[in-house]
């Protein structure tokens, strides 16, 4: 009988990087050494360092930016108070940015004058579709 696979989480992303034999083996002796539990917790490890190193130098382009840190979710009630109130909506986050499952495409296009998600977008097709298209009709990154 197979197993159900995790679901996941709105705190994580899987990527993949590609690295040499030796950076490997030696990620894999620190493991076997019990230095990390996993080369996972190894990479998750120093890619912390590497932004805690950095995160006064990027701290002014966040505020001056106006982006949004973490969690950003988005419901249909919003959006629809957004386009009843006739204002637009210029989009930034840094992480995730969650759209509901019930907000229909054309709703983007009326609220979303603007997005732009250094992380990642979790939306419908439609959805994501319709935020392309805001992207590159109204010439946004």
């Amino acid at each position: 009988m197979a197993t159900a696979s995790p679901a996941r989480t709105a705190d994580t992303e899987k990527i993949t990087i590609n690295l040499g034999f030796v950076d490997l083996g030696r990620i894999d002796l620190l493991v076997r050494e019990g230095f990390y539990a996993s080369r996972s917790d190894l990479i998750r490890s120093a890619i912390r360092a590497q932004l805690d190193r950095h995160d006064a130098s990027v701290a002014p382009a966040i505020v001056r930016d106006d982006f949004v840190m973490g969690l950003r979710d988005l419901s249909r009630a919003e959006l629809e108070a957004l386009q009843a109130a006739n204002q637009m909506l210029d989009l930034r986050v840094i992480g995730l940015a969650r759209f509901a499952r019930d907000i229909p495409p054309d709703l983007i296009t009326a609220t979303i004058r603007s997005i732009e998600v250094l992380g990642t977008i979790q939306a419908d097709a439609g959805v994501k579709a319709a935020l392309d298209a805001c992207r590159t009709n109204k010439g946004t990154r």
